[in-house]
């Protein structure tokens, strides 16, 4: 029979924060419950999981990470040294998808590239002025916080939603950005606000369709974004290897298709967790818990992310799907929960 766990028994269990309100049910199952799990990749994914299990502190994390480069079959690892957990019951999945967008800038403003990407301000700690003031009030400028000049605002503000990107400048090169702060407002929505508005239906919402409404309505649309009063500030971020994906919150680069982020205060970061992603497109994939997002909050959220660039984008935007996300984690912290149950 599965053992089921309260969420303070699973807070205890994770060293994790547990949200006050939240009262998940956890399960331990069997991987014969995992649907499609004999036909993945497995080797993939353990190769993803050694790519940021080295900066896992607990100690029973840090001995399996020691045994994953020493295996010759990797799907015989997971199913020896974890177990699968499902985390928050009967609710159905919310998944979602990201990517790394890249933008066209340059490092110098001209009348083309005017947009700043800007470094977080010394004097930010807490809540700061909004989105309207900092854009309408010009409260940055010539201040020398410019990492670089974009040639679309409307890519500006996406890249602040997703956090993270690269820049391709004018003599060729490349730049990557990462998050640096931000001014502590609450993100609010700008599809739902178009909803509100009676602009679209909410079923016609999606990354693209603000972006080209804002595309052909600029005044509307500056008026539009500035609805989320929410502000991201950047880093430069340097990677040896440009082929290699985006930071994460891991501070490791992450991986298309095979890293999720996630509610770390659910899902340990750094765990394997198991998609069964419904929809137009199913996946059925063992992925890396390596990010987080404003926007993910719960035991049964995450985001999958797709690579970079617009068809990655495009591929990302598409996703809104159902399913469940079952996490793997150590045989004994499984032990321990089982027995906290039972007993």
């Amino acid at each position: 029979m599965p053992a089921r766990m309260t969420a303070l028994m699973l807070a205890a269990a994770l060293a994790v924060p547990m949200p006050s309100d939240a009262e998940p049910q956890a399960e331990i199952l069997e991987f014969s419950q995992l649907q499609g799990w004999e036909e993945d990749d497995h080797q993939a994914a353990l190769e993803v999981f050694q790519n940021t299990c080295p900066d896992l502190d607990d100690t029973e994390w840090q001995s399996l990470c020691a045994l994953a480069g020493h295996q010759n079959n990797a799907r015989t690892y997971f199913e020896l040294f974890f177990r699968p957990v499902l985390i928050g019951g009967d609710d159905p999945a919310l998944f979602t998808g990201y990517f790394e967008p890249e933008l066209r800038g340059s490092r110098t403003r001209s009348p083309r590239y005017r947009f700043p990407l800007y470094r977080l301000p010394p004097e930010v700690d807490g809540l700061w002025f909004t989105r309207a003031e900092i854009e309408e009030q010009q409260i940055l400028e010539g201040r020398g916080l410019e990492i670089a000049w974009i040639d679309d605002p409307v890519d500006v503000f996406f890249l602040q939603i997703q956090g993270s990107g690269r820049v391709r400048l004018t003599d060729g090169s490349y730049i990557r950005v990462g998050y640096g702060g931000r001014n502590g407002h609450e993100y609010r929505s700008v599809g739902q606000e178009m909803v509100r508005r009676g602009i679209y239906e909410p079923h016609q919402v999606s990354a693209q369709v603000i972006q080209s409404w804002v595309r052909r309505n600029p005044a509307e649309g500056a008026e539009l974004l500035r609805h989320n009063p929410s502000y991201v500030f950047f880093r430069e971020v340097q990677i040896d290897d440009p082929r290699d994906g985006p930071l994460g919150a891991m501070n490791r680069s992450i991986t298309e298709h095979r890293t999720i982020a996630v509610d770390p205060a659910f899902t340990p970061l750094g765990a394997p967790v198991w998609i069964e992603k419904g929809g137009a497109d199913p996946i059925r994939r063992l992925m890396i818990a390596q990010d987080t997002g404003s926007a993910i909050r719960g035991a049964q959220r995450a985001d999958i992310f797709y690579g970079s660039g617009d068809a990655a984008g495009r591929a990302a935007g598409r996703i809104r799907d159902p399913g469940r996300m079952i996490v793997l984690l150590p045989i004994e912290i499984a032990h321990r929960l089982a027995m906290d149950v039972q007993g």
